[in-house]
């Protein structure tokens, strides 16, 4: 239970800074933003594990909240970008 309290709670939180950093405005509300920055979380998961695998019992990825923002940014330009 806390697991979807924390993602939800992550996911708005780098969904903001996404949206705080990439120009433009965008017509989202509190459900997309959060989805968007659990899908982008998702996104640079993939992307770290790609560049770099997790030690054996490291629980966090090193660079996940950055990964996390660096996949949310993309998701959000792909939505700019095809979402019209």
């Amino acid at each position: 239970m806390f697991n979807i309290i924390w993602w939800i709670i992550t996911g708005f939180v780098v969904g903001l800074i996404a949206r705080a950093i990439l120009p433009g405005v965008q017509h989202l509300g509190f459900i997309l933003t959060t989805l968007l920055g659990i899908v982008g979380s998702l996104l640079g998961g993939v992307l770290g594990t790609l560049l770099s695998k997790r030690k054996e019992g490291q629980k966090w990825h090193r660079g996940g909240f950055i990964l996390s923002l660096i996949g949310a940014i993309i998701v959000l330009y792909l939505w700019q970008r095809f979402a019209r």
